[in-house]
């Protein structure tokens, strides 16, 4: 399983890559595994603001709906436009062009209580 180091990750398997008060935010390349193969994204609206363990999209796999939950609050800046017609993007590359959306956090110390990628493997594993 790949889990890169330089990234967050929140207990409901999205993965958080920061740019000053931005984040990108995706699904693990554990979540997308245990979903099996992604046929439907719901992309995420711009400009919708969102608080940390929100509901902001779902994904549809063949196995199952699943939401995805807000790592941390903001609003969102942008949605992944490739989703919308490449939604197995999300399984062949998770932590690539598989991102989901962009927020800009309105409390940048929430990104601080993500876990790094040590914590994750450590949830993954147990």
């Amino acid at each position: 399983m790949n889990i890169p180091d330089e990234l967050r990750y929140s207990s409901d398997h999205e993965w958080i890559s920061r740019d000053g008060d931005t984040v990108t935010i995706g699904i693990t390349d554990y979540a997308q595994d245990s979903l099996g193969d992604v046929v439907f994204v719901e992309t995420p609206e711009v400009g919708d603001s969102v608080s940390v363990a929100d509901t902001f999209t779902e994904v549809e796999s063949t196995k199952s709906v699943s939401d995805i939950y807000a790592p941390v609050s903001g609003t969102i800046s942008e949605a992944n436009p490739l989703l919308e017609d490449q939604p197995e993007l999300l399984n062949t590359d998770p932590y690539g062009d598989g991102w989901i959306c962009r927020i800009e956090m309105s409390d940048p110390s929430e990104f601080d209580a993500l876990l790094d990628a040590g914590a994750y493997r450590s949830l993954t594993e147990g």
